[in-house]
């Protein structure tokens, strides 16, 4: 039996997330200072320009050669995943291109700028979250989505 892959939608959606995530980070680097907030929806959302040259919450700062490996192996870990794993299974194909498009993005502003563009600030039941971008989002889905997908795959064999 013949693989579906559904190639069309994954490089759509892995094309317009890149382009939504640079075009963003682009704004907010070009119209904001470091550091400067507008609140969007009081005491949950603002929109905070921040550069983070390191992981996720700051973690390894300034390491960009070891991100620089890790990213390029994550992503062809990634399309190697989605061509084995994730035939006839959209959901995990779309799961797979969230996660693609998301270090996609972030690999573009390490390679280009040395850091991450972050500006997503939201106040989570009173628990300021670390500022993110919407690479982040797209990686954070993904997980999400794979999580679900998996678990699925799991109860169908039981």
């Amino acid at each position: 039996m013949k693989k579906k892959y559904y190639i069309g939608i994954s490089l759509l959606l892995a094309f317009l997330i890149i382009i939504f995530d640079q075009i963003s980070k682009w704004i907010i680097a070009s119209s904001m200072k470091i550091g400067d907030s507008y609140e969007v929806i009081p005491h949950f959302l603002n929109i905070t320009s921040h550069r983070n040259n390191g992981a996720a919450w700051g973690i390894l700062s300034g390491k960009m050669g070891f991100f620089y490996i890790i990213t390029l192996v994550i992503l062809v870990v990634l399309v190697l995943f989605y061509i084995k794993e994730a035939k006839y299974n959209l959901f995990m194909q779309v799961a797979i291109t969230l996660l693609f498009a998301g270090a996609l993005g972030n690999f573009i502003d390490r390679v280009f700028n040395g850091e991450v563009v972050d500006f997503i600030d939201t106040n989570i039941f009173g628990y300021d979250f670390p500022i993110f971008n919407i690479a982040d989002s797209s990686l954070t889905i993904g997980v999400i989505f794979v999580i679900i997908a998996l678990l699925k795959d799991t109860t169908k064999k039981n």
